[in-house]
């Protein structure tokens, strides 16, 4: 084989570019990017623990939107015992005012499109 040595090093280099994200997380210890959201300061806590909500707030959207529209049921007990009125308007947007700065940073890093605003209106952020 002629090409031996070329295609060594073109398979090295590939495989070097290809691993360079883990090998940078890996050694740095943290992704590149993680967007900074603007957390509510009126409240301590959301509905429920922030883990949760980070991983799973669709799924309670949902399964609010079920509860609420289906069956007419407006309250909502949280795991800590709390209780809750259902709504996206009235419970979520009265912390997370600021959807540019919470929801859509959190949603374009995801690469994820909620359809929550097919039905719902946001508030518009009047300027100062």
């Amino acid at each position: 084989m002629h090409d031996t040595v070329k295609v060594i090093t073109g398979i090295t280099i590939f495989l070097i570019l290809i691993l360079f994200p883990l090998w940078y997380n890996g050694l740095t210890g943290k992704a590149a990017y993680v967007p900074e959201l603007k957390v509510p300061v009126t409240e301590k806590q959301c509905v429920e623990s922030t883990p949760y909500m980070k991983t799973r707030h669709m799924e309670l959207l949902d399964k609010w939107k079920e509860v609420a529209v289906r069956q007419g049921v407006r309250t909502y007990v949280a795991k800590d015992g709390k209780i809750h009125t259902i709504g996206l308007t009235g419970t979520c947007i009265k912390c997370h005012s600021d959807k540019e700065g919470f929801c859509d940073k959190c949603h374009n890093y995801a690469g994820v499109k909620p359809y929550c605003w097919d039905c719902h209106n946001y508030p518009r952020v009047t300027a100062k």
